[in-house]
């Protein structure tokens, strides 16, 4: 539910404001409460934030490239269409991944269960497309 309303809020704001100055407010938020958050809940024993290996931090490259996507699709094509769309591709790349055992996870090979319920997501995204 929340990343349907993100993406209700960021399509205007991007419109409004441009999209990487509305990218840029969404981080900026999240970044303050998460500064706050930690402040208050962290425990202070934790190990170094800069002792993890470099890749595990790409997802913070990966963060904005999708909210950048989120607002500038989401007036083009619609929240619904956006979300679907989003979570066919992350139900795809994750089969792969597991598939593999990329990233440091447990293998899990796809099967045609997998293959169907992805199936099943784009049969809504075509459905969801023609209105």
């Amino acid at each position: 539910m929340g990343l349907s309303i993100e993406a209700g809020l960021l399509g205007p704001l991007g419109g409004e404001v441009g999209d990487l100055w509305a990218t840029f407010s969404i981080f900026g938020v999240g970044a303050a409460l998460t500064f706050l958050l930690m402040l208050f809940f962290s425990p202070r024993n934790s190990p170094s934030f800069f002792a993890q290996p470099a890749w595990q931090l790409l997802g913070g490259v990966l963060g904005p490239i999708y909210v950048i996507i989120l607002t500038v699709v989401t007036p083009a094509i619609g929240i619904a269409m956006t979300m679907i769309g989003i979570l066919a591709g992350q139900v795809f790349k994750s089969l792969i991944i597991d598939h593999f055992g990329l990233l440091g996870t447990s293998r899990r090979k796809i099967d045609s269960k997998r293959i169907i319920a992805l199936i099943f997501i784009i049969a809504a995204l075509v459905m969801v497309a023609q209105g």
